[in-house]
């Protein structure tokens, strides 16, 4: 039986040059939430499986991913390590695994060149490229109204998922199953899923769009954005059968630590590492 992840998010931006990890709901509303150093060797202290760290503005700033923010990370952090947000070509790859990273999750320059992920793939191998999906729901008046579109029957209706980019700022107008699916052909080695929609909302993830996903391929993908108490990573895991669950607010704010998440999630019968 293949071991769930427990995953922290830290979302940080460069408002000071040390970095900083922030929190927003549905990709707005930023508030600050700690230092990146500090909350990366708790968790790896705590158990965490593994730990992603975003460079949410780098994209949209149109500058290089904050490496003396990986480096400092990683320096006492030993487990793995995935880094996203300004990933723009190879040679970004390989300068943020030899910053200590582990792998290079990219969405917004995947989309404007989706080449990248082959060569990605052909340089630092399949298990260190990452590709990042921020979805949002889509409803329409039936399924098949978008030949295009995997349309999706959810609680409040037909849906499909669209995709954004530069932050969750500008929408493409591709379908996220599509793309996902393309993502693992080019040599993806994982998807990183976020629901706009449930992002810092505390309702839960987007089941149905991680399922969605999850069945469309077959590689890992991870749980990301909605979380608010234990029993949504258990829903991502037994569900949407998701490889990992990320979440931020819940171990940012000390409101269910990793250990006591785990703990929970071996209770319910989740093979996971204590």
């Amino acid at each position: 039986m293949i071991t769930k992840r427990v995953i922290p998010c830290l979302d940080c931006d460069l408002q000071v040059p040390e970095g900083r990890v922030v929190k927003g709901v549905e990709f707005k509303e930023i508030k600050y939430a700690g230092n990146p150093v500090e909350l990366a060797n708790k968790y790896y202290e705590e158990g965490a499986d593994e730990i992603v760290l975003l460079d949410i503005t780098a994209s949209r700033e149109k500058r290089a991913t904050m490496k003396n923010v990986v480096e400092d990370v990683t320096e006492n952090v030993f487990v793995p390590i995935c880094i996203g947000g300004g990933i723009r070509k190879v040679a970004d790859y390989i300068d943020m695994l030899k910053a200590g990273a582990d792998k290079c999750s990219t969405n917004t320059a995947a989309i404007h060149n989706p080449e990248l992920i082959n060569e990605a793939s052909e340089v630092v191998g399949t298990q260190a490229c990452v590709v990042g999906i921020d979805a949002k729901r889509k409803y329409v008046d039936n399924s098949k109204e978008n030949d295009d579109k995997n349309i999706v029957e959810t609680e409040k209706g037909y849906c499909w998922f669209d995709t954004s980019i530069y932050g969750g700022t500008e929408f493409t107008g591709m379908d996220a199953i599509n793309w996902a699916q393309e993502c693992q052909k080019r040599g993806a080695g994982e998807i990183l899923l976020t629901s706009m929609d449930r992002d810092g909302t505390k309702d839960g993830y987007d089941i149905e769009l991680t399922k969605a996903i999850n069945d469309a391929v077959d590689i890992p993908v991870i749980a990301s954005g909605g979380v608010g108490k234990p029993e949504h990573i258990l829903e991502a895991f037994e569900i949407a059968n998701a490889s990992g669950a990320l979440a931020a607010s819940i171990f940012h704010f000390n409101e269910y630590p990793v250990p006591q998440v785990k703990e929970f999630l071996k209770d319910n019968g989740v093979n996971i590492r204590i």
